[in-house]
């Protein structure tokens, strides 16, 4: 898989399918329809190229962060390139891009600029100028311009259908049990450990503490069962999100911070990713520091019995 940002360094001699969308998450809804563009494309003799954004569209036109994001630029690109996908197409949007007519970007962009002769979205995707461009439309232009258009039907899980947005609300809920389901992989934090309070250290039980990136959505305080990505291997660990209460000195302060089951060794400058399986418990204050570390080994017990099916 290639990652390209402009149209000129894709390899115009061969046609393309390209299936478009945001695809924050990859979600399993996204996955069906990358699925569909793969195929189709190999059928059919195209390129398959996945057109999408550096940031959240939404964020860049209101100027705010209205949608953190469930998984990075660089989780995106790995995630993909499981796939045998040919061209990842990172598009810078700005206001000059968001300035484009429906039309305007179908043509310039995706017909004369990527040799489009498959489109695959979803149900409910827009594009163009303050979104006005729908799936009928798109088909209204593959018949002016010479392309198929494959619309991707919802996803439902459980009666729910499978969005971005859903998502988001499950993470910042803690379930995340139900973000597995939706993604279709569990849901994960990048960081680079940073030196932190060393109060974890300090009650017995050291922790590597990052800082997640400000743009991504972050579980709802509490202790999680968590997997840890260190050193080529995920090693068990148990993971806080919140402001540990109990400790003096300590409000205020957020932190996302890691325990590793049976690993002792500094963490400080290590990048880390932390995989967030279940939900143990919310985040509370304990009436002392021995009840904290009474209630840190039986966070730590209980993931270890999670993990004992696995051995």
């Amino acid at each position: 898989m290639k990652v390209i940002t402009r149209t000129g360094q894709l390899d115009m001699g061969m046609p393309t399918g390209v299936g478009l969308g945001s695809f924050d998450g990859l979600h399993i809804g996204h996955m069906a329809l990358i699925g569909t563009l793969i195929g189709e494309c190999r059928l059919n003799g195209l390129a398959s190229v996945v057109y999408t954004f550096r940031k959240h569209p939404d964020n860049i036109l209101r100027k705010s962060l209205v949608n953190p994001l469930i998984t990075s630029i660089d989780q995106k690109t790995r995630i993909l390139e499981a796939h045998d996908i040919d061209w990842l197409f990172y598009q810078d949007f700005d206001e000059d891009f968001s300035r484009l007519s429906p039309e305007a970007f179908v043509k310039d962009i995706l017909v004369d600029g990527l040799n489009m002769k498959l489109a695959v979205v979803g149900f409910n995707y827009r594009f163009g100028y303050m979104g006005k461009g729908d799936s009928e439309f798109m088909k209204r232009l593959g018949d002016r311009y010479g392309f198929r258009v494959i619309v991707i039907p919802p996803v439902r899980v459980k009666s729910e259908v499978v969005s971005s947005t859903l998502i988001r609300q499950y993470i910042g809920k803690g379930k995340m049990e139900r973000v597995f389901q939706l993604l279709g992989r569990h849901f994960s934090l990048k960081g680079t450990v940073v030196d932190g309070r060393r109060m974890g250290r300090t009650l017995g039980f050291p922790t590597a503490n990052i800082i997640a990136d400000p743009g991504m959505v972050v579980p709802a305080n509490g202790v999680y069962i968590t997997k840890t990505f260190l050193n080529g291997r995920w090693m068990n660990s148990v993971t806080n999100v919140g402001y540990a209460p109990t400790v003096r000195g300590t409000e205020g302060r957020f932190s996302i911070e890691t325990h590793i089951l049976d690993y002792h060794e500094d963490l400080y400058g290590s990048e880390i990713e932390v995989c967030f399986i279940k939900k143990l418990r919310g985040e509370k204050r304990f009436e002392s520091v021995e009840a904290l570390k009474k209630q840190i080994r039986e966070d730590i017990e209980s993931a270890a019995r999670y993990w004992e099916v696995y051995r």
